[in-house]
């Protein structure tokens, strides 16, 4: 099954970092966060990458197009016509990546549209190029495989930033909760459509606004419950933090071997 990922947003929030590349590639471990996404879904079997890129999206095509050599120790002949020599085999991977341009501005329902001559034959796995989770894919496959929906996304119920503090009227704090669950569900993204669900957009607009709605007014939207890890990176400080996780070896993303 393929998988397409979001990568073509401006990070605004992120611009200590996005003023010179693209959000996708902001690094966690020492590998963009795109890479830390692909490995999470190959591990799953799904290898088949579309990548919807917009800003700076030359710096994702000269990721992959620079792979091998990015990640190898390697000889070149410094002479015309000479092709390097790779003497590790720790950069090959069994994917197959497809990097599409869907214009710098373009809305995510927009991207998809752009590019879904890449992926429109078979249902599809659709993410964000900027959040880390271990959802159970087989389970958010199968209960779409099961039900009626033409999209199911996955959706958690994340723990607020900041505690929560109940006073009283003479100003005694009766009740105190350091980050509490919220009681909403929100959208994380790891989601699963079928290409009917493209036909309903409708031009250039989010993904997460138009076409979700008339999914709701037809009865073809899925939610998945994931009740696991989520971490979105929207801001420095989170990159702080998935960073944290990842060099205390307990990031619970990583569900492959290996040291990669």
């Amino acid at each position: 099954m393929k998988v397409v990922i979001l990568a073509g947003g401006q990070g605004t929030r992120l611009r200590e970092e996005t003023e010179f590349i693209p959000k996708p590639l902001v690094e966690i471990g020492g590998r963009p966060i795109l890479w830390h996404i692909m490995q999470f879904f190959a591990s799953h079997g799904h290898t088949d990458f579309v990548v919807l890129v917009g800003y700076k999206g030359d710096a994702i095509r000269r990721y992959f197009l620079d792979y091998p050599a990015l990640e190898s120790d390697f000889t070149v002949q410094l002479s015309p016509g000479s092709q390097p020599v790779f003497h590790s085999t720790r950069a090959a991977l069994p994917w197959q990546v497809s990097v599409v341009e869907t214009g710098l501005k373009t809305l995510t329902a927009g991207r998809l549209l752009a590019g879904r001559r890449f992926f429109d034959s078979e249902p599809f796995l659709l993410t964000y190029g900027d959040g880390l989770a271990d959802v159970d894919l087989s389970m958010l496959l199968a209960q779409h495989a099961s039900g009626n929906a033409d999209l199911t996304l996955s959706v958690a119920s994340p723990r607020s930033r900041f505690g929560a503090v109940e006073v009283s009227g003479d100003g005694i704090v009766s009740s105190f909760r350091e980050k509490p669950e919220q009681s909403s569900w929100v959208n994380i993204g790891f989601m699963v459509a079928n290409p009917a669900a493209l036909d309903l957009i409708e031009g250039d607009e989010p993904l997460e606004e138009g076409p979700l709605d008339r999914l709701v007014s037809k009865g073809k939207l899925g939610a998945y419950k994931h009740e696991g890890f989520f971490h979105p990176m929207d801001t420095l400080r989170d990159v702080e933090s998935l960073n944290l996780l990842w060099e205390g070896g307990s990031a619970p993303w990583k569900v492959w071997s290996g040291d990669a």
